[in-house]
């Protein structure tokens, strides 16, 4: 591991202060990716600028239907929320199933959000629920926020502070997890609203999380697990690794996809 200076932030402006410390400054927040990264000697900032304390960027709030949570959150704390499970359960069944434990406690919803790894939990849900990401600058709408393949439109410089949603109608979330990593090799998420049936899909894409337009089609006559009988996942469209084909992950797509719809209703 290369040698990095560490900072602790305490409010939004001053991170943005101190992340002009440095040639190559990081921000870091659970560090579930980036510290593993640092330590194989593929990532190499000069300062990392620790974001677990900006008390700002930490809580849950539900005000009527609106949901907001802060970018700090810990997945254990959206898993064990009373307001999340009030308002979106599938939600907090998502956040109860990411890693083990250790990583509940220490990864956090906007670390996962920014970072925008292809097999991770929350962009679906963020997709599937219409969220909207909330920077220190600006706030972006989920289908204009994850771009590829740990893409996404932040900034360089930009910090996200929070994702808020409007509470769906029904939810659920249904994943096949690498036995070892517990990474989604196939998520899906799914939610009705009064605007209409979303599918958010992660884990399989060959461009990172996507939604599938034909699954929203279909459940927005019916939904329910028989209304995606007919519906196809183009294994042009999936991943292909050694943990599984293109076409495996297809077939993936869909089996969680109607377990997720189950689990909604």
């Amino acid at each position: 591991m290369y040698a990095t200076n560490y900072h602790r932030a305490f409010s939004v402006a001053d991170a943005v202060r101190l992340k002009g410390s440095g040639d190559e400054t990081k921000y870091v927040s659970g560090g579930m990716t980036l510290i593993p990264t640092m330590k194989q000697r593929l990532a190499a900032p000069s300062d990392l600028v620790d974001l677990r304390h900006v008390a700002e960027m930490k809580g849950i709030t539900v005000s009527g239907a609106t949901v907001r949570i802060g970018a700090a959150t810990t997945h254990a704390e959206v898993a064990s929320s009373a307001e999340i499970k009030a308002a979106c359960p599938a939600l907090s069944h998502l956040a109860s199933l990411i890693g083990d434990p250790h990583v509940r406690h220490m990864g956090t919803v906007g670390g996962s959000v920014a970072n925008n790894d292809p097999a991770a939990d929350y962009p679906s849900a963020m997709l599937a629920l219409g969220a909207t990401i909330v920077t220190d600058r600006r706030r972006i709408v989920a289908d204009d926020f994850f771009t590829g393949l740990f893409e996404t439109a932040l900034h360089d410089d930009e910090i996200i502070v929070a994702v808020e949603f409007e509470a769906p109608e029904k939810a659920g979330y249904s994943k096949f997890p690498n036995p070892a990593s517990r990474y989604a090799m196939t998520g899906v998420f799914v939610a009705k609203s009064a605007g209409g049936v979303r599918v958010g899909v992660t884990g399989a894409g060959s461009d990172g999380v996507f939604r599938h337009s034909g699954m929203e089609q279909a459940l927005a006559g019916n939904f329910s697990p028989d209304a995606l009988s007919g519906v196809t996942t183009d294994p042009a469209d999936m991943l292909s690794d050694l943990h599984g084909s293109a076409e495996y992950r297809a077939n993936l797509v869909n089996v969680m996809a109607r377990r997720a719809v189950a689990a909604a209703t």
